[in-house]
């Protein structure tokens, strides 16, 4: 009799007495570790770096969204482990693949660790095995490079093993939405594997939306993030427009919000940063490409986007030349060089482009970050500063880039003596606090 794989899955997950491997314990990886263990799994995580392997399996966290008081109960419990034995693979009944998909220097997708984990699962496969992928990628990603590759073990995707995608959601640093009570789309390649990849998440993540397609979940992560691409597109050429005709853009943007429908906040900013935003449109503008289609919209928002950096450093320099000074030279403390406030990833962030045009212009550039001790970017090796009323009169311009929450705003608006305020951190703090 021809055993039934799926229910055998289905029926482990129900007792939570299924193994959950999940391979990459970055970002992703280990707070996905964190709500399986919480939902009364065991999880095997697995990492090709020895070194985050071992702190993992000491109980300390590597990643600001899983505390390592957290992580620290599991593995004491024996919830988690970690190994760099992909030979191990073929051990646990669910495999979530949770690697980087940075893009190239062309800004074409660069899929070679999803491959490279894929090569590894399809070394050890086995009947009863789910292999979900959580790397954000191009529609098509799931079934056209994952699907051959685990058949070629001659077991077949929604019989013998299954097959699935479902990307992650994370925004490190959100105090309200995390992987557990954000909402994650799924889809399989047949309808056993989204049953079955629904049986195995449903303890660990409040809300599942089954989709009917690993293409329809693929393009959504994509479209949510277009979304937030284009309208933050919008919102930067609105500062150039308003900037243009000497009107306030965070007060228009205010005025445009109290409207109760029909609009969305966004606003500008020096860029786009993150592993999201800046990268996930183009992965659609690239598959569109390969069917002879121009996304314009994408294409514009990332231009817009980019230019960002340019913009506020031009801003930079007439603040400077008001108090008859070059950008050669001058001191320049930039306020916050992580990608956005309150964390300590600088992924992408549009404060490496504003430092490195200040430098290129002969700036004398220092920075603070309260979570970015250090960082090297290129040529560009810096230690954060610190921030008190000296160091901001120090400077011939302080220039906010992040606004962090942590900072006193009301002393830079004080103490400095130029300020371009990317953010309107100043004006909205104290706007925040008269009212």
């Amino acid at each position: 009799m021809t055993k039934n794989w799926e229910q055998e899955l289905i029926a482990k997950a129900e007792a939570r007495t299924a193994l959950i491997g999940v391979v990459g314990l970055g970002y992703v990886g280990l707070p996905l570790v964190a709500e399986m263990a919480e939902a009364g799994y065991k999880v095997l995580g697995f990492d090709v770096t020895q070194r985050v392997v071992d702190s993992v399996n000491r109980g300390v966290s590597h990643v600001q969204d899983v505390p390592t008081e957290r992580l620290a109960k599991y593995v004491q419990a024996g919830k988690v482990t970690a190994t760099t034995d992909l030979s191990r693979l073929g051990e646990p009944d669910c495999l979530a693949i949770c690697v980087p998909t940075p893009l190239s220097k062309s800004r074409d997708p660069d899929v070679s660790f999803i491959l490279a984990a894929t090569d590894s699962v399809a070394k050890t496969i086995r009947p009863g095995q789910l292999v979900v992928l959580e790397s954000t990628t191009y529609p098509g990603t799931t079934r056209e490079l994952m699907l051959p590759a685990l058949e070629k073990s001659g077991l077949k995707v929604g019989k013998d093993v299954f097959l699935a995608f479902s990307a992650e959601r994370v925004d490190p640093g959100n105090p309200k939405f995390h992987t557990r009570n954000t909402p994650k789309v799924m889809g399989g390649i047949t309808p056993a594997c989204t049953r079955a990849v629904v049986a195995l998440y449903r303890p660990a993540i409040d809300t599942l939306v089954p989709v009917s397609s690993p293409e329809a979940a693929e393009l959504a992560k994509l479209l949510e993030n277009t979304f937030r691409s284009v309208n933050i597109g919008l919102a930067n050429e609105m500062a150039i427009v308003c900037d243009k005709l000497g009107v306030d853009v965070w007060e228009v943007i205010d005025a445009a919000a109290t409207k109760p429908f029909g609009f969305m906040k966004f606003t500008p900013g020096p860029g786009v940063g993150g592993h999201c935003i800046p990268l996930d449109p183009h992965y659609l503008a690239w598959k569109m490409r390969t069917l002879n289609y121009r996304t314009r919209f994408i294409e514009v928002a990332g231009e817009v986007n980019s230019e960002m950096p340019e913009y506020w450093v031009g801003k930079v320099t007439a603040a400077l030349n008001a108090h008859s000074k070059a950008v050669r030279g001058a001191k320049l403390l930039v306020i916050g060089v992580a990608y956005k406030p309150d964390i300590d990833d600088i992924r992408e962030s549009p404060a490496m482009d504003v430092i490195r045009l200040l430098d290129q212009l002969g700036g004398r550039v220092s920075y603070h970050d309260p979570y970015i001790p250090e960082f090297k970017e290129g040529d560009v090796a810096l230690k954060s500063v610190p921030l008190d009323a000296a160091a901001v009169r120090a400077a011939d311009c302080v220039v906010i880039v992040t606004d962090h929450s942590s900072i006193d705003y009301a002393m830079i608006g004080r103490e400095a003596q130029a300020l371009v305020d990317t953010r309107n951190a100043v004006a909205s703090r104290a706007k925040g606090r008269s009212k």
